[in-house]
């Protein structure tokens, strides 16, 4: 079956404020399916593309497309909360919504515009009924950016199974901080949907105890990020109970404990880690072999 959480995405970005985003909804529509019943996640598909409605990307960043792509002109607060949150709103639906992951062609770069095929009412032209693939070639246009994370984020699903692995356990959604973590296939997945609030020594609930290191960074700069996480660090997970989990790591700012928000189960161990603003980051357990 397919899972439609696209329509999902599109609503929250068409009626809600980055900070009124509400998590336990974004996580329930992406996890609302019978157990053992597979399905397949599209953030995107050719219903939002088509004439009279956006793309997922133009939704995000609309007319500024067309003048602030390019990496010459000013990383706009438009075109930079849209790249953000297009890579976010991909990965979490691969990794989270279901056993397969359907992209709708052009989403992976932020295909902008939409799709209108010949007909009466445009003079049967052509001019829309295509998918400018050129764009994530030149690079001096950023949707390049996107098409690199995208590129990345299918070699790691290839590389740890994650779709072909249990579902998800979602150990935090945080509605105050804007924080979602779940862990599948020995990845620990962490997005941080706050659109200004950067949290240090965050403590995230993990299950398997050891040496974790970024796996995936939505903020590194070949995916137009800001470059704010040092891969070469290393996390150790802490004997501490966090979230119905058995270890936990530390993400800098303890804004998590014991305010009640974090609606999460309990794990005995912890990682402690930095989250940037709007970012995802994805970590890799070193102590577990492949």
């Amino acid at each position: 079956k397919i899972i439609q959480s696209d329509p999902f995405h599109f609503q929250i970005i068409k009626e809600r404020k980055d900070e009124d985003w509400d998590m336990g909804n974004i996580v329930f529509t992406l996890t609302n399916r019978r157990y053992g019943e597979k399905y397949i996640a599209y953030a995107e598909s050719h219903d939002q593309a088509l004439v009279g409605d956006k793309t997922l990307a133009f939704w995000l960043m609309d007319a500024e497309m067309y003048n602030y792509m390019s990496v010459l002109s000013p990383f706009t607060p438009v075109i930079d909360r849209g790249i953000q949150l297009h890579k976010m709103i991909r990965l979490i639906t691969h990794s989270l919504g279901g056993e397969g992951y359907l992209n709708f062609m052009g989403n992976e770069f932020g295909h902008p515009e939409w799709l209108d095929f010949p007909r009466q009412g445009n003079n049967e032209s052509y001019h829309y009924a295509r998918r400018q693939f050129n764009l994530s070639d030149d690079h001096l246009l950023r949707y390049r950016f996107l098409n690199m994370f995208d590129r990345d984020m299918n070699k790691l699903e290839e590389k740890f199974g994650w779709l072909a692995s249990l579902p998800a356990y979602v150990s935090e959604k945080h509605e105050l901080n804007k924080v979602i973590a779940y862990e599948r296939a020995n990845l620990l997945f962490i997005f941080n949907f706050h659109p200004s609030q950067s949290y240090t020594d965050y403590r995230v609930g993990v299950e398997k105890p050891g040496k974790y290191k970024i796996a995936l960074d939505s903020d590194a700069p070949e995916y137009g990020g800001h470059n704010r996480l040092d891969h070469t660090t290393d996390f150790f997970s802490q004997p501490y109970s966090h979230n119905h989990r058995s270890n936990s790591l530390l993400q800098p700012n303890v804004l998590n404990e014991s305010d009640g928000q974090s609606q999460g189960h309990q794990h005995t161990h912890y990682l402690k880690v930095y989250i940037p603003s709007r970012v995802a980051i994805v970590f890799q357990n070193m102590d577990i072999q492949m």
